[in-house]
């Protein structure tokens, strides 16, 4: 990287450390030229709680959308970058595994063409459908262990010269005025920033000076197993909705451990996993994918959920960040009293199920908007 004028070092503070957050702060600090601060409440560190959704995604590199040419290509492109991430002998290998992927549907003849771009892409006959399945496709794609994922985001981002505080802000002016600096215990000397993005999920609804009411949950139940035979993943769904509502998915993951789903319950705030929904869950997973249970069980007899039951690993859920009119890119400019400067602030959030999916796309974008933002 070429050396850089300390005087022309742009300070950049971005609000989050979810995937958004992560890959949108990593991709602005190793352009150059920049000082990125991460602020957020919660770090992939941390917990699992219902405060952090990106440790709970299942994380398949899988597409449904449709009529959406931005979200179309921003997968691509994350999907090229993830790819070559995993490849073997890499510093990210660990992170993913690349996979045969099934994807069933409830509808005959069902529209997967927003899938037709994965490799090995080819429509499955109809004497190898799963129960209940009219139609289906299958692809190779890969899955994203979310805990090592977003730790390796973290390690890269510091490792490039980047910083993080812990601290919730209430209000973009905080940060407009003091920079990440006022949520540093050892130091609250104020630094006022270049710029602000804002990469805060579900949080963009209650955060001063954005408030957008156009952001709701959609609340997603999953299990994980320790299910290290699984090396494929499956799912049934009902694809031509404009929104999923109804899936079961098994999710391996290269640790050896297999998500689980799932739900999606809109404006669904319940911060635990419900027992009965787990049940739910585990059944429908048994019946889409015996081979889940055990193999000495399936030696023996017809597994039944409480053979599945045994391999819990945990329950939980999270809050998909959805937002009404999809991922919202933008830069807006803010500009505090008595102060002659207007400052950017680039949203990047609102990314419902696609977090993952779409998160070195959406970055790229981001960071085109804050260049675009400071040459004017």
């Amino acid at each position: 990287m070429a050396a850089t004028n300390i005087d022309q070092v742009k300070y950049v503070v971005v609000i989050g450390a979810g995937v958004a957050g992560l890959t949108t702060a990593l991709n602005i600090q190793e352009r150059g030229g920049y000082n990125v601060s991460i602020v957020a409440e919660a770090l992939p560190t941390d917990p699992k709680s219902i405060k952090y959704t990106s440790l709970w995604a299942a994380a398949e590199h899988v597409t449904h959308s449709r009529g959406d040419d931005q979200i179309w290509k921003m997968q691509q492109l994350t999907f090229q970058k993830f790819w070559e991430l995993s490849e073997p002998g890499g510093a990210a290998e660990h992170c993913f595994l690349r996979i045969h992927q099934e994807e069933y549907f409830w509808e005959p003849e069902a529209d997967a063409s927003s899938m037709s771009w994965y490799p090995d892409f080819r429509k499955i006959s109809n004497d190898r459908l799963v129960s209940g399945a009219a139609s289906g496709v299958e692809f190779t794609t890969l899955t994203i262990d979310t805990p090592r994922y977003t730790a390796y985001l973290l390690s890269r981002f510091l490792a490039a010269g980047g910083s993080i505080t812990r601290g919730s802000v209430q209000h973009i002016n905080q940060l407009l005025e003091g920079g990440a600096g006022v949520f540093n215990s050892d130091n609250k000397k104020p630094t006022p920033v270049d710029a602000i993005v804002v990469c805060n999920g579900i949080g963009a609804q209650t955060l001063g000076g954005i408030e957008d009411k156009d952001m709701y949950p959609i609340r997603g139940q999953t299990v994980l197993v320790r299910a290290p035979w699984i090396k494929f993943g499956r799912t049934i769904s009902n694809i031509s909705k404009s929104m999923l509502d109804k899936a079961s998915y098994i999710v391996p993951r290269r640790s050896g451990n297999v998500v689980v789903g799932g739900t999606f319950g809109v404006d669904d705030w319940y911060p635990t996993a419900r027992p009965e929904t787990t049940e739910d869950i585990l059944r429908h997973a048994l019946e889409l994918c015996p081979e889940l249970a055990p193999p000495e069980i399936r030696a023996q007899r017809t597994p039944t959920v409480d053979d599945l039951k045994s391999i819990i690993v945990e329950s939980g859920c999270g809050l998909r960040p959805a937002r009404k009119g999809g991922i919202r890119l933008e830069a807006l400019y803010f500009q505090l009293e008595g102060k002659e400067k207007k400052v950017p602030v680039i949203t990047n959030y609102g990314h419902g199920g696609v977090g993952f999916q779409s998160s070195w796309g959406s970055a790229t974008i981001a960071v085109e908007l804050l260049e675009k933002a400071l040459k004017t």
